[in-house]
């Protein structure tokens, strides 16, 4: 609870002293945009802590993230893949990632560090590859899935209040899943007891 409170209490001292540097830090539109990077990060930290718990680390999640993004608009608009069809491909294809590098470093003990960062080479190399270094996007159709990345919620336009980002949402559910995971079910009681001592965990049972 300490290290919580400590981290919010610096959080706070950061956001007073920017107010005081920029009279425009509080404005709607940059509350909002604060709002929704912190959710994006939020929610790939939140993937990286069940690395880290057990001691590991990933240096491909941002990678992974990249070939994404720019896979599921390639798909959609230079292919014309369906909705329906290009994001289970999309998802599934970033959950192989994981498994293999999960096997990678369970089956044949290879490090997290070296299976991860030859990802991240790869995976960038072949978001690259397929955009041609270009920017890829939905265009102008798409709108359902532009809204949910880049949507908000209003609050109160009128009263100049900031709106909530659809991202916000997104990151909440996942927080309450994965606080759920760890401190609920076996599975996750499990990770926790790993640690960085995986054989002191085994001996005591």
């Amino acid at each position: 609870m300490k290290k919580i409170l400590g981290i919010a209490g610096l959080l706070v001292f950061v956001c007073a002293v920017t107010a005081l540097a920029n009279e425009h830090f509080y404005d709607r539109g940059n509350v909002e945009n604060l709002i929704r990077r912190s959710a994006l990060f939020g929610v790939i930290s939140i993937g990286a802590a069940f690395a880290i718990v057990t001691g590991g680390i990933d240096l491909s999640i941002g990678s992974v993230v990249c070939l994404s993004g720019c896979l599921l608009p390639w798909l959609l608009v230079e292919h014309g893949w369906p909705v329906a069809a290009a994001l289970p491909f999309v998802l599934g294809l970033a959950a192989l990632i994981g498994v293999a590098h999960g096997l990678l470093i369970t089956r044949l003990s290879l490090q997290p560090f070296v299976v991860t960062l030859c990802g991240l080479l790869l995976y960038r190399g072949i978001a690259r590859g397929i955009t041609g270094d270009q920017t890829v996007g939905f265009g102008t159709g798409f709108r359902g899935l532009r809204d949910l990345a880049a949507g908000r919620i209003a609050l109160g336009d009128h009263l100049g209040l900031p709106g909530v980002p659809m991202p916000c949402f997104f990151i909440v559910a996942i927080a309450i899943a994965a606080g759920v995971f760890l401190n609920k079910t076996v599975w996750g009681r499990h990770l926790r007891a790993l640690g960085r001592n995986p054989e002191a965990a085994r001996y005591a049972g």
